[in-house]
């Protein structure tokens, strides 16, 4: 449990957590909780320093070293601390793409109940986490005590906003984990036609495009979900709205060859969930989402990282190869020897990691802390490869 590599390589949730959730009674009108919902994004970072020491303002904006304050997108619904329900983004979506008058309603009659929630002895478990985000199709997770007491929320954004270069971000392009089937509409589209695509489709956005000069179909904007809950509790009329009214443009545009990193990187600083991947002038289109992110975590993408490069050391350039190629000179040089017995190595290495992979995707009965112990074996593993490969001696 205290390998390095696993310090380095997963993030620590409990810097992820919001510890000041919204919370709203059973009774509170639906607008209301969703007027709150609208308020906290619009409430500037700056504000939510301790003592305010750090909220000094230049040129109307606020100082670096403002204390950031994450926020989890949703409400929790609590009754004298215990917690009933949860009303999230996409659930104001699908009200919303059902044309229902939210005035009429009161969260209880809305909120999504039972709960999923995590226990707070287990928030150190990133696996656990995604593994409840991906069985119950959620992108909010509650912390609990051992009273059932709300101790905070995870969400995919706000862990998202804690990754580090070393989870693994920078060894992955955007097109391994890139959504490529993207929900589109044009510019003269409602908002009520966009929110009734998301809650179709299962989707957090819509990007507007249009013909260019050459009838080529292009991204000109964005909607999302969080902008559906800002347009409610505008009161705004989504019926007659179109999309390009209030779509966020122009839109920031990323290859599938830039790395994971650079894409964290520019949803950072463009305080955004999710980005529009593009290529071949416009003619391929992708997203990139926090969801998509979080990929780099789970043990199947792990098993295909590890088979992926195992692939490429047994491609032209792997020890096979390089012995046969040894075999048809009459000399060889102490340097492809030692080339030769590194790649061997590593490929061992990446055998063994590979085979604690498949096990572990196996139906098993070990407990959970046998599993977990065989998880570290595997990420022991690959430290070791990443030493070697860092100070190129193969018998570390």
């Amino acid at each position: 449990m205290n390998s390095p590599f696993f310090l380095d390589w997963v993030p620590d949730l409990t810097e992820a957590i919001d510890e000041q959730p919204l919370t709203v009674t059973p009774e509170t009108r639906l607008v209301h909780a969703i007027a709150q919902m609208s308020q906290a994004y619009c409430t500037p970072d700056w504000l939510w320093s301790e003592d305010g020491a750090d909220s000094l303002e230049i040129d109307g904006q606020p100082t670096i070293g403002a204390s950031p304050r994450i926020r989890s997108g949703c409400v929790l619904v609590v009754q004298e601390q215990v917690l009933l329900g949860i009303l999230t983004e996409r659930d104001i979506v699908d009200l919303t793409a059902q044309v229902l008058d939210l005035e009429c309603l009161t969260v209880a009659d809305v909120m999504v109940r039972p709960v999923i929630t995590l226990p707070q002895r287990h928030v150190q478990d990133i696996f656990a986490a995604l593994f409840l985000f991906r069985r119950y199709r959620i992108r909010h997770l509650p912390i609990v005590d051992d009273q059932e007491h709300i101790v905070g929320v995870i969400s995919h954004e706000s862990i998202r906003q804690i990754l580090r270069p070393a989870n693994l971000l920078r060894f992955r392009r955007v097109a391994d984990v890139m959504v490529r089937e993207v929900i589109q509409a044009p510019l003269h589209a409602s908002v009520l036609e966009l929110a009734v695509l998301m809650a179709e489709h299962r989707v957090s956005c819509v990007v507007i495009t249009q013909q260019d000069a050459e009838d080529f179909i292009q991204p000109v904007g964005i909607v999302t979900e969080r902008d559906i809950v800002q347009f409610q509790a505008m009161q705004m009329n989504l019926l007659t709205t179109p999309a390009e009214l209030v779509m966020s443009t122009p839109l920031f545009l990323i290859s599938p060859e830039d790395s994971l990193w650079t894409a964290h990187q520019e949803m950072q600083n463009r305080r955004v969930g999710r980005l529009v991947v593009s290529w071949n002038w416009g003619l391929g289109l992708g997203l990139i989402t926090q969801t998509s992110l979080l990929r780099v975590f789970d043990p199947i993408e792990m098993y295909q990282v590890i088979y992926n490069l195992q692939t490429m050391m047994e491609s032209q350039d792997s020890p096979q190869s390089f012995l046969e190629l040894l075999d048809n000179r009459s000399g060889t040089s102490r340097e492809s020897i030692k080339v030769i017995n590194k790649l061997t190595v590593l490929l061992a290495k990446l055998q063994a990691a590979q085979q604690g992979v498949e096990a572990l995707l196996q139906p098993s009965d070990l407990t959970r802390e046998a599993q977990r112990s065989r998880l570290f074996a595997i990420l022991r593993i690959l430290e070791q490869m990443k030493q070697a490969i860092a100070s190129h001696d193969p018998s570390v």
